[in-house]
């Protein structure tokens, strides 16, 4: 199908701020899943743009700051159009490339968010994230050095991912939150329980990520061992062995849909993230993620493409069929504090 000249747009929180309905997770051009062309890379930010793409999520994490840095030129050359998003929280040790811990420390934040702009390049963050939640930092102290962040003019919105219903209810009550981000996917649909009716009963825009299921719903892999050495998607227990066989099988409904609404698969199952604004009474802005102008143009056209009921209820029991976890460790999520 053909891709819209540009993609509708779509308000997110009281600031202002008006996105694309779809955008762009960036973390692939540096990192997690394997070797990147950056110079195609490059080219994918500038297609974006031009295609009314324009939310762009970063984070600190990706690449050790690298991605900051790599798309910190883009931004800056189109900065009236860009609504640029980072995060903070998961720390590294540059010595174990395995490590992840999580941080939410009033020091850490301050810190942080510094460091961003340095590598961004800008004076102001349009929309900043708490990557993770760490459980012993209540909520309320967080969102209250983030507020700073904007009073400061650092920060021009606040987002958080991966919370609860409750936590997300807490921390908006201390600052007014924009966004929240978590997965979300025919594959993944855990925020559907409490994170989804607070957004909406907030008023919260719902930034859904990996809606392609980090490429397994697209048919682009079937075994995780197929994969790069360096990709992480090796250690993602729904892509590896029995499991992988068994969630290759429930993706039939996408394929079928696909050839008779001459669709791809990645189309569909990005069509049925979008449906779900109307289904639960938010807007939602997903950010597949590519490293590619094909991928992107691919992508974008599926963000106009309307499902038909009886096409979402072939659709809907897949998630609830899917073998293993969304990740290994699932306390660093929001279903993990459930």
């Amino acid at each position: 199908m053909t891709t819209p000249a540009t993609l509708p747009s779509t308000p997110m929180g009281p600031e202002g701020i008006r996105v694309g309905i779809q955008g762009l997770g960036c973390m692939g051009m540096s990192e997690f899943y394997g070797p990147t062309d950056r110079a195609e890379a490059r080219a994918t930010l500038d297609r974006a743009l031009e295609l009314g793409i324009t939310l762009f999520d970063t984070a600190d994490i990706y690449g050790s700051g690298d991605n900051e840095e790599f798309i910190g030129d883009f931004v800056r050359a189109n900065r009236e159009q860009v609504v640029l998003a980072t995060k903070f929280a998961i720390t590294r040790k540059p010595d174990d490339p395995h490590y992840r811990g999580i941080d939410n420390s009033p020091e850490y934040i301050r810190a942080a968010v510094d460091a961003s702009l340095r590598r961004l390049g800008i004076d102001t963050i349009d929309l900043y994230y708490m990557h993770r939640r760490d459980p012993e930092v209540p909520i309320e102290e967080t969102v209250g050095v983030m507020a700073e962040l904007v009073r400061q003019g650092k920060v021009r919105a606040l987002g958080l991912s991966e919370v609860t219903g409750e936590e997300l209810r807490a921390g908006h009550a201390v600052h007014p939150i924009t966004a929240v981000q978590s997965e979300w996917s025919l594959f993944s649909r855990d925020v559907e329980r409490t994170a989804v009716p607070a957004a909406a009963e907030l008023g919260v825009t719902f930034v859904p990520y990996s809606p392609l299921g980090r490429g397994f719903l697209t048919g682009s892999f079937a075994q995780a061992g197929e994969l790069n050495d360096t990709d992480f998607r090796r250690h993602m227990p729904r892509f590896t062995g029995t499991n992988a066989t068994h969630n290759a099988g429930l993706l039939a409904p996408v394929y079928e849909i696909a050839e008779e609404r001459e669709l791809t698969p990645a189309q569909v199952a990005l069509a049925w993230v979008h449906s779900r604004a109307q289904e639960h009474g938010l807007p939602i802005v997903p950010i597949p993620g590519t490293r590619r102008r094909t991928r992107l143009a691919e992508n974008a056209a599926a963000a106009t493409v309307a499902l038909t009921a009886a096409e979402l209820a072939r659709l809907e029991p897949i998630a609830e069929q899917v073998a293993g976890p969304r990740y290994a460790d699932m306390s660093f999520t929001s279903a993990g504090r459930e």
